[in-house]
């Protein structure tokens, strides 16, 4: 490999929100969304190349960026995307916001899919639209299913007027089929209901599955949604804040160009863009190497909570570092739940009730770091789990 992921980085050096003080030296963090690992050494070398320029004024907003962002969906996916529909955000988050204040009144319906990234829940609800939920359902080796019998009960309401879609889903580690995909965007266009697709997860997908961008679908689809994508959780630039939404209707994209105006927070960074640009053009093999990495990783974490921990439970995962623990059956409460991770594992997770109530009993788990990191993971979380009573 080009890239080094066994390195061992300390982190808690360099001011870093997931090794925050709340975290003891005796306690693995791994629980925010990105990851151990070094940026790729174009990234940093581009971006100690401008810091040597003296002056920091407001950049150029040349077309560099969005050309970038359209050469990642083409290379990576095979969607052909007109640069003209890249819209530049600080991150995907905005969005979500955005489309609310474009296409809803206050009172509207906006539908998830729970268990799901915790946002999605706080922007429906801080921009005044009802939320509801159309909770994801398992089937018997644990994997999550839509339930579209629930999905088009809830988007044929007349009230509902965006559907908030993470695929690959955050945390339930799918990436959702073709077929699925196709059944979501029929029923959205039937209800006349927009799609807003969080696709940060697409390059993270493992072995013998493929993301498949909604807009790539059809036209039909392409001119009722948003994809919101950002290079932050493969290539560990997420402070950096600097995403984009590609948004191939006119109408649409004219309607969110007036928030964006109307917030002001249309201005770019220089190294936001930089990053972005950087890693969209010049970083594929950081790209698959991560994956090859992450996939061994993924594969030993699989085998050993089967073999030796099997009163937790885990799906295969077909996509993300961030694996979803059953643990369900260890038969405790959501609180002495995530004190048995931090008190007794040493470990700090996710608490798998802030995705919603149907992340009660689970835990969310980042694997995105080096292999010996994940190995005394398990280790402790074994030992852990064989003190119990």
């Amino acid at each position: 490999m080009r890239h080094n992921f066994d390195e061992i980085i300390d982190r808690r050096a360099s001011e870093c929100k997931k090794y925050e003080p709340a975290y003891p030296k005796d306690v693995i963090p791994m629980w925010i969304a990105d990851t151990d690992f070094a940026v790729p050494k174009e990234i940093a070398d581009a971006i100690k190349k401008r810091a040597e320029h003296p002056c920091y004024g407001y950049p150029v907003e040349n077309f560099e960026f969005e050309k970038a962002a359209a050469r990642w969906e083409k290379v990576r996916f095979g969607w052909d995307v007109d640069p003209e529909w890249v819209k530049y955000s600080n991150g995907v988050l905005p969005f979500l916001m955005y489309a609310i204040r474009a296409f809803a009144y206050p009172g509207d319906k906006v539908v998830i899919q729970t268990p799901v990234y915790p946002p999605f829940h706080a922007i429906t609800k801080n921009n005044g639209c009802q939320l509801v939920t159309n909770p994801l359902v398992q089937d018997e080796n644990g994997k999550f299913q839509i339930d579209f019998e629930d999905l088009e009960n809830k988007l044929k309401d007349p009230r509902t007027k965006l559907f908030f879609m993470s695929n690959p889903h955050n945390p339930t580690m799918r990436s959702f089929t073709r077929e699925e995909l196709v059944r979501i965007g029929e029923l959205c266009l039937k209800y006349r209901v927009i799609v807003i697709s969080d696709e940060i997860h697409c390059d993270l997908t493992y072995k013998n599955y493929k993301h498949i961008p909604f807009a790539s679908i059809s036209e039909d689809f392409a001119q009722n949604c948003m994809v919101l994508i950002n290079p932050s959780k493969t290539f560990n630039i997420a402070g950096f804040r600097t995403g984009a939404a590609i948004i191939p209707n006119k109408q649409l994209r004219d309607n969110i160009q007036i928030i964006i105006q109307n917030n002001k927070n249309y201005g770019r960074t220089i190294f936001g863009m930089l990053s972005f640009i950087t890693a969209y053009t010049e970083c594929d093999y950081y790209a698959d190497e991560l994956m090859e990495y992450l996939e061994v990783n993924k594969d030993y974490v699989v085998s050993f909570i089967k073999e030796r921990i099997p009163r937790i439970k885990l799906a295969e995962p077909e996509a993300t570092y961030l694996l979803w623990l059953d643990c369900r059956e260890l038969n405790m409460s959501q609180k002495e739940l995530k004190e048995f991770f931090f008190d007794k594992a040493k470990l700090g997770l996710n608490d798998g009730s802030t995705f919603g109530v149907e992340g009660t009993g689970f835990m969310r788990i980042n694997i995105a770091c080096p292999k010996v990191t994940v190995v005394e993971a398990m280790n402790r979380l074994e030992k852990a789990v064989n003190e119990l009573q």
